[in-house]
């Protein structure tokens, strides 16, 4: 309820623990850095997952599953890979009670595993383009968690697809980013800016990781998705060559690309407020609940009014009917808000002696009476306006909140304030990267596509030299 909820103002950390909890999406697990996603959180995930898995076999893709351990042999074959994930890694080194020849790590992505099966499958270029997906847990071994956001173990996909050009490999990299782009803003109604990792930031093994990044409420970065380019890098550590149209012998072209139940995170602190959760229609797994309210002696008709009403409305929506007695029908409202649910439904005696019904909007709290007969058109117009509305809010959020730097001070300044995203000339200075990390706690989340043209004549805020990029600096999770 409500009242659970430490105010956003307070305590943004405390706020957002606070409406997963209450909100009953996930709970702390006894393994330490580990969650137990609950119901109510899996079936936001599960559409999520449906609406990306359908984007992605529309693109070509199809799901396979690889094994949860690899040998440790296989991580040392691409140098800055396990260079990259060696310090999160879990290694299994007994298993049936002795010890294993090898040992086997507990996959933090499955690059090396799948590469190694690519091997086996990929002779000729008559085998290309190979287009996989897997839905799978990972395991990274975290320092410092929180639910959704970083955990040791979350769910995500990884696509890996093969290819006999780096052009095709590129432009798969950019298509699956664009599919992310469009997941985010039309099913999640969060905006994102999209562009390239610089070379500290991006994954390790990659040639180009390019990303979507998303402004939290609390004006923090946050990345919601990923896309590599890998170049040749992991068919070369694993030896995966084919026979090219022309006869010759070439090593295949790589991407790998990747969303995970971060998003669900990212959904909650994009959008909900002090009552607690709020959820975008499109991902709703309830989009209208209807509490009745009556007393003792008009409980039966309020009742079936309201059951009729459920019968009518579930053709069209995914809608639930409270009728629960041991309940206020006022708990019940602040429960319905606390869970999210894009619109509630009031109908009382009055409301059914005008053939009416009242419908509540989460993200306003408006209300209005509307004919029965009127319900199911009004639900679904509402519907799309809440969809859009919170999009639309996100937007001007991100756009209050988003600063052009013209020197360091200033720079630093903005980030020992309110914070936000500071769009900011860079020389593209590893050096100057991090002495911006170091002091102000802000990192490069992207270079925005066609940023070097707007970096033209500019200088950059750091070394004053002249500026190759227009970078987004912010704090992120």
């Amino acid at each position: 309820m409500a009242e659970r909820i430490t105010p956003r103002a307070e305590s943004y950390s405390d706020w957002y623990v606070d409406v997963v909890l209450g909100a009953e999406l996930a709970d702390y697990s006894p393994v330490k850095g580990t969650m137990v996603i609950r119901p109510r959180g899996y079936a936001i995930w599960e559409r999520m997952q449906s609406a990306l898995d359908s984007m992605f076999k529309e693109t070509g893709h199809q799901n396979a599953y690889f094994p949860l351990l690899i040998p440790e042999s296989f991580l040392k074959k691409e140098a800055e890979h396990v260079e990259g994930f060696a310090p999160e890694c879990a290694v299994v080194t007994h298993g049936g009670g002795e010890e294993l020849e090898e040992p086997l790590v507990i996959r933090p992505t499955s690059e090396t595993i799948i590469w190694s099966m690519y091997k086996k499958w990929i002779q000729s270029y008559r085998d290309l383009p190979l287009l996989i997906n897997q839905w799978a847990n990972v395991l990274r071994w975290e320092k410092r968690t929180r639910l959704f956001l970083r955990t040791t173990e979350f769910l995500w996909q990884e696509g890996h697809t093969a290819h006999a050009t780096a052009e095709e490999a590129q432009e798969e990299t950019l298509r699956m980013l664009d599919v992310y782009r469009r997941f985010a803003e039309e099913y999640m109604a969060v905006p994102v800016l999209t562009g390239v990792k610089t070379e500290a930031e991006k994954f390790a093994g990659a040639i180009n990781t390019y990303a979507i990044e998303a402004m939290m409420q609390d004006r923090r970065a946050l990345q919601a998705g990923t896309s590599h380019f890998l170049g040749q890098n992991f068919a070369k550590a694993f030896d995966v060559t084919f026979q090219t149209a022309a006869g010759e012998l070439d090593y295949v072209w790589a991407t790998s690309w990747g969303v995970s139940t971060r998003l669900v995170g990212a959904l909650i602190m994009a959008h909900s407020d002090d009552k607690g959760l709020v959820i975008p229609p499109r991902l709703a797994p309830t989009e209208v609940a209807i509490v009745p309210i009556f007393k003792n002696q008009t409980k039966a008709e309020v009742l079936a009014y309201a059951d009729t009403l459920h019968q009518e409305l579930k053709k069209q929506f995914r809608v639930v009917l409270d009728s629960d007695e041991n309940n206020s029908p006022g708990w019940k409202f602040s429960q319905w808000e606390m869970y999210g649910v894009p619109i509630r439904i009031e109908c009382g005696p009055k409301d059914m002696q005008s053939n009416q019904v009242v419908l509540v909007r989460r993200d306003t709290g408006e209300k209005e009476a509307v004919a029965v007969s009127a319900a199911p058109q009004r639900i679904g117009e509402l519907l799309q306006d809440i969809q859009k509305a919170l999009f639309d809010r996100a937007l001007a959020f991100r756009e209050a909140n988003t600063r052009d730097i013209e020197s360091y001070d200033e720079l630093v300044a903005f980030f020992e304030a309110d914070g936000g995203f500071a769009r900011a000339a860079w020389s593209g200075s590893p050096e100057a990267e991090a002495r911006i990390k170091t002091e102000t706690k802000a990192t490069i989340r992207v270079l925005p596509f066609g940023n070097e043209q707007e970096a033209e004549g500019k200088r950059c805020v750091v070394t004053g030299e002249p500026a190759r990029h227009m970078a987004v600096f912010a704090k992120s999770y």
